[in-house]
């Protein structure tokens, strides 16, 4: 007997999700110090956590003790901040384990799942460890939704559960509307509305629709604390989440799933409200500033964002060489090699000094850029 016919026949043909490689290890491949390396690679908030998580981490005295299981500082806290009940919310370690309990709780095998490539690849890779079946609807060429098609789908799939609808949308920054979200809502499957990035788009007119969930009893919405406060290390996310699914999501989370650390901090981020938003303010400056100045070169053409980056079209030269050409240089930025992303780079917003050594670093690897796409 072989051990591994043990294992998931799924599994054995289940692709991995591809991370971004640990600043560590980009560190010593590329010779650099990590001061020396600009990071614009994965949408992380350069300004870091504010002062008053930085200190209650320091003031923490509860690290040798199991964090509450029912995180209830923290979802008291979150309660004041969206204007939810506390009953509705739930946290989690970061919203990609709150993605991965919804499929638990509602996928029997061979479930459908709906998303709409490209986006976000943990709503596939989720999908398959928890043996739902995938089904995406491609975007339309400008990245928006497809209704449409989605109704489709949905139409000649009955077993299909679940839609993933991120907005802001992860590569490409785009929002859906109000009547789309609503013509999806009117599907019978759960919605799971991602805004990860829409603390963003807030700032410049499109708030979150985390109030719909009282109103939908087949919305939830996820948000995060990666990208508004700077705790992706800390993984701490939250969701507001119907009355009917709640229940048996706290059933099925691992008890102490947010650790005391990532509570603390992510309560005292919340605390200083004026923090955060100048921070987004500056972020939101820097992206538009970032998308001019790439699209004087002539050759990145940015698509409009939402978000906290930028996705641009490479014009006459091969995406892949300019994120390497980059990377060299010190320069890190994302690109995907999939359908639809093959011609794109995404570049996360930064400090101004950031967008600065970017510039400089694209100007100097054109040359050679367009020599590779001339041979």
């Amino acid at each position: 007997m072989t051990p591994d016919r043990l294992l998931r026949d799924d599994l054995r043909r289940m692709e991995p999700y591809t991370p971004i490689v640990p600043f560590e290890v980009l560190s010593a491949r590329l010779g650099r110090p990590p001061e020396a390396i600009v990071k614009l690679d994965a949408n992380e908030n350069p300004y870091g956590p504010p002062p008053g998580a930085l200190a209650a981490l320091a003031a923490g005295r509860a690290y040798h003790i199991y964090p509450d299981p029912e995180a209830n500082a923290l979802r008291d806290a979150l309660s004041r901040f969206t204007g939810q009940p506390k009953e509705r919310l739930l946290a989690g370690m970061g919203a990609d384990e709150l993605i991965d309990l919804v499929l638990r709780a509602v996928l029997e095998p061979d479930d459908v799942v709906i998303d709409c490539p490209p986006t976000f690849g943990m709503y596939p890779f989720s999908t398959a460890v928890n043996g739902g079946r995938y089904v995406p609807v491609p975007r339309r060429a400008d990245f928006s939704l497809d209704p449409e098609s989605i109704e489709a789908a949905v139409a000649a799939e009955p077993r299909a559960k679940v839609l993933f609808v991120c907005s802001p949308n992860n590569p490409d920054g785009g929002v859906v509307d109000d009547a789309t979200l609503r013509r999806l809502l009117a599907l019978p499957l759960l919605v799971v509305l991602d805004e990860a990035y829409v603390d963003f788009a807030a700032a410049e007119g499109s708030p979150s629709r985390i109030d719909w969930t009282t109103a939908h009893d087949n919305l939830v919405v996820l948000r995060t604390f990666s990208k508004l406060a700077g705790l992706a290390g800390l993984r701490v996310g939250y969701g507001a989440f119907p009355e009917w699914l709640l229940p048996h999501l706290w059933k099925i989370k691992q008890p102490y799933n947010v650790n005391v650390a990532a509570s603390l901090a992510a309560v005292a981020a919340l605390e200083d409200e004026a923090w955060l938003h100048e921070t987004v303010g500056r972020l939101v400056a820097e992206r538009e500033r970032m998308a001019r100045e790439v699209a004087a070169l002539g050759w990145l053409r940015p698509l409009p964002s939402r978000a906290n980056f930028v996705l641009c079209r490479v014009a006459g030269r091969p995406a892949g060489e300019v994120k390497r050409a980059l990377e060299a240089e010190g320069v890190l930025v994302r690109y995907f090699d999939k359908p639809g992303l093959r011609d794109c780079i995404r570049i996360s917003a930064g400090r101004p000094e950031d967008t600065d050594r970017l510039l400089a670093a694209l100007k100097k690897v054109e040359p050679q850029i367009t020599q590779i796409s001339s041979s």
